[in-house]
């Protein structure tokens, strides 16, 4: 019996090991659900400091239903870890919230009461294969006051934006009302219908704002701008009666925040393409506050457009072509973005095309804060110049001379301000002045606004997926929170991305771009040069026969002919060579990544042995 218990003790201990395992791991799952720590550089998995004002300042109780369809997933365990993804950071939103937010987690199995009440919201059914079995993943805000807002379907390809969107969410039916955006524009950015009939939704960026605030489209110019309205934005204003001026004139006076989109050439307007020639280039399309401008002191020039070297971004106007860098639309990075300013702090990209400059008169009252500006590598063209360069856009480059200072693309001007029509003065309701500084923002383009500088709009599971390539709707959104006052949102939108930009290869690109552009033009151009030739050598005759060539010219055919190989091949050097820096940085990358770390393992290995080693020769000694 004791040769019994002394074999069966370790067996008997392994098995009490192997139940406090498993109950440990029990008992952490469920009191640490939802615990994390945070080591990325970023801080991606940590509630923003604007989201957690949000939830402070919520002054109507919210409450959150997360429809997720848990027995339908099974299979999905991607799926089901993203999901996890979600319930932990609106458990985590409810928890910190102080009472203010409530989360319910309910799944709408099958002919269930809740599937019916999910489908009664609005919420997207995803049908999965042939089971017939329904996907749901939506989520559910109500307020006490019978406010409803929602999110048909969480989207996996967004979850960079998900705490943004679910703290959009909280911020919309927490507070009492939404701020009012009235828009005057002259591009068509909201719902509207193609030339087939079919319903186009509009501009992400014009989605986004009806989601968030309260947005007023004026058909036409008005005369008056209500008292009610928190924000007026401009996009493109042409030919603006003066009517309409005075009525932003006033309204700025009296407090009310302008948001202005100008161009010197909106390509988004299609209303310079000659009908009877729709394949004809279209003549540019300029916008302007000119006489409030010139009252106000504000310099921008609607002819005038700014090329930056620097910072041009790459085009391919030949599909057969290679890309070419166009000096006219740029890609800006955070070292050209005022820093100081919450609505373009923490961007990383901003993408313009043919966007003009604005500075400040001598005698203007205002200041002038830059918000995005171009590097010294900058100079300014002729409108009309540039649109003409649209399939050639090295042509720019013919007679560019870059300025001594940067040139201002977008900017914040504040200060007391006059009325820009003191002839009105002493009229009813007239103001002469500000009762107090203005706050307005002047962006010098309006293709910053469209979906093709900044974002791409896919199809999933019938739902719109915006994947943004750039910061732009972020610094759109910025501004217009900014200026109604809401700043919690930008603190939540403008957090980095996980996606880091390869800024060294970007780096690196460039400056094998600068050194080999000259030998690829050249040799391109004799390459074009010797290609006419050799047509003129082998044309045929007058009656499309083939003509006698003299020895002479047989000789001449073969040495165009190797010269030719000769240019291709230099060309094909040349273009190796463009490469050769990044992947030899890639090779390096690969070569620390594969030997680096198996290295440092065996260097700690080392050094705890030759520790071990010195105390025990100590020891022994």
């Amino acid at each position: 019996m004791k040769m019994f218990n002394r074999r069966s003790a370790p067996l008997f201990a392994l098995a009490l090991l192997a139940l406090a395992f498993v109950a440990l791991v029990s008992l952490s799952t469920l009191a640490l659900r939802g615990a994390r720590v945070d080591l990325t550089e970023q801080g991606l998995y940590t509630l923003s400091d604007g989201t957690l004002r949000i939830l402070a300042n919520v002054q109507d109780p919210v409450t959150l239903k997360l429809y997720y369809s848990e027995h339908a997933t099974g299979e999905l365990q991607q799926f089901r870890s993203y999901a996890t993804r979600v319930r932990e950071l609106l458990e985590e939103i409810a928890a910190r919230s102080d009472g203010r937010v409530s989360l319910e987690v309910i799944d709408p199995e099958p002919f269930s009461e809740a599937e019916d009440q999910a489908a009664a919201y609005g919420l997207q059914a995803i049908p999965l294969g042939s089971t017939g079995n329904k996907l749901y993943f939506g989520l559910v805000g109500s307020n006490s006051t019978d406010g409803e807002s929602l999110m048909p379907f969480i989207q996996p390809d967004k979850e960079a934006f998900l705490e943004y969107d679910v703290a959009k969410l909280v911020s919309s039916l927490g507070s009492a009302d939404r701020p009012v955006v009235a828009m005057i524009s002259g591009l068509p950015t909201g719902p509207r219908m193609d030339p087939s009939g079919r319903p186009e939704p509009g501009w992400v960026i014009d989605r986004q704002l009806r989601e968030l605030f309260e947005l007023r489209r004026h058909q036409g110019m008005p005369a008056d701008i209500a008292d009610d309205v928190d924000l007026l934005l401009l996009v493109h204003p042409k030919d603006v009666p003066e009517h309409t001026l005075l009525a932003i004139d006033q309204f700025v006076l009296r407090g009310g925040r302008l948001l202005a989109f100008l161009d010197p050439d909106a390509e988004a307007d299609q209303s310079g393409i000659n009908p009877l020639d729709p394949l004809s280039a279209a003549v540019p399309q300029a916008s302007h506050l000119g006489p409030l401008f010139q009252a106000w002191g504000i310099n921008f020039d609607p002819e005038r457009v700014v090329l930056d070297e620097r910072h041009a971004l790459q085009v391919q106007p030949d599909p057969n072509g290679p890309p070419v860098r166009h000096l006219a639309v740029l890609g800006l990075g955070a070292e050209v973005l005022n820093q100081d300013d919450v609505v373009s702090a923490e961007l990383e990209t901003l993408h313009f095309s043919t966007v003009g400059a604005l500075g400040l008169a001598r005698e203007s009252s205002l200041a002038m804060e830059p918000l995005a500006q171009t590097s010294r590598r900058a100079a300014l063209a002729d409108v009309v110049a540039v649109r003409e360069a649209v399939s050639d856009p090295d042509s720019l480059r013919e007679g560019f001379k870059p300025g001594a200072e940067p040139l201002v693309l977008a900017a914040r001007f504040t200060g007391g301000l006059k009325t820009a029509f003191p002839d009105r003065v002493g009229e009813p309701g007239h103001l002469a002045e500000s009762d107090g500084p203005v706050n307005m923002i002047v962006v010098a383009d309006t293709d910053v606004l469209t979906d093709r500088l900044w974002v791409q709009v896919n199809d999933f599971l019938g739902q719109p997926v915006y994947n943004a390539f750039a910061n732009n709707g972020d610094f759109v959104f910025n501004a217009v929170d900014n200026l109604v006052g809401n700043a919690d949102l930008i603190a939540v939108r403008t957090r980095a991305p996980s996606a880091r930009p390869f800024s060294r290869v970007e780096r690196i690109r460039r400056g094998a771009e600068e050194r080999y552009r000259a030998t690829e033009q050249r040799l391109q151009q004799q390459l074009d040069d010797l290609e006419l030739q050799l047509g003129a050598l082998q044309q045929p005759g007058a009656e499309g026969q083939a003509q006698a060539i003299s020895p002479a010219q047989q000789a001449q055919i073969l040495r165009y002919q190797e010269d030719r190989l000769r240019m291709r091949k230099e060309l094909r050097e040349v273009q190796h060579r463009l490469n050769a820096d990044i992947d030899a940085l890639g090779d390096r990358l690969k070569l620390i990544n594969i030997l680096g770390m198996p290295a440092l393992v065996v260097l700690v290995a080392l050094l705890v042995a030759w520790r071990r080693w010195s105390r025990r020769r100590a020891a022994e000694s």
